[in-house]
């Protein structure tokens, strides 16, 4: 009944976390995280039936190759983009490169596994919503929508900034501070003014908000 799957994303607590949940609805996932540039070899190993292949960025040039890879060499996975909220343009290039669908990093569980279940029947898997937005833009081309990643960005101080990405990688309290050079009781003070600043509950809230909206990105643009 369950579906063999992958969850392939360069986050190991956003991969690790949706693999966990797809296993309690009754799934066989075979991986749970990987870095961007091993993923078609990995998809390519394993041949699961359906993979979710994470992207923090569907209109970058080229950040659907992995996808064409896999659909070259092994065209009975059915892939699913997992990413942030895409342009038209991001969703007519996941498509064009092979993926049988388009899957928000905080789609419900129940969103995620229906797309699933569709990719695997060898239907489009899009959620409606996702659409319409496309649609709405390709409609309005001139409106410009506000840059939700780097108005979050600049709420944050660099030192929150880096425990964000500390989280997004899945390190604990401890690790944070060993990480950083500062007490337990000062990472946790951290860690929860970031949750603060992003309107966000859990940590695992913050990262998929954080990977929907390309914070990330650009945290690591702005400190490297």
């Amino acid at each position: 009944m369950g579906v063999r799957l992958m969850v392939v994303d360069e986050h190991r607590l956003l991969a690790e976390a949706l693999a966990s949940a797809l296993k309690l609805r009754g799934h066989r996932v075979l991986a749970a995280a990987a870095p961007a540039a091993g993923a078609a070899e990995l998809v390519i190993s394993r041949a699961p039936e359906v993979c979710l292949l994470g992207t923090a960025a569907p209109a970058e040039p080229g950040v659907f190759d992995p996808v064409v890879r896999i659909k070259r060499e092994r065209p009975q996975v059915a892939v699913l983009v997992l990413g942030p909220v895409p342009s038209p343009r991001g969703i007519a290039a996941a498509f064009a490169a092979g993926a049988s669908g388009y899957v928000r990093h905080d789609e419900r569980i129940e969103g995620v596994e229906r797309a699933i279940m569709k990719a695997r029947a060898g239907e489009a898997a899009v959620a409606p919503a996702l659409l319409q937005g496309a649609f709405g833009e390709l409609l309005n081309p001139a409106a410009q929508p506000d840059d939700e990643g780097q108005r979050l960005l600049q709420m944050l101080t660099p030192r929150e900034v880096e425990v964000l990405v500390r989280v997004a990688d899945g390190e604990d309290t401890r690790v944070i501070a060993a990480g950083m050079g500062i007490a337990p009781s000062t990472a946790r003070t951290h860690v929860q003014r970031v949750l603060m600043k992003l309107g966000v509950g859990s940590r695992l809230e913050a990262a998929a908000l954080a990977a929907r909206t390309g914070l990330l990105d650009r945290a690591g643009a702005s400190g490297g």
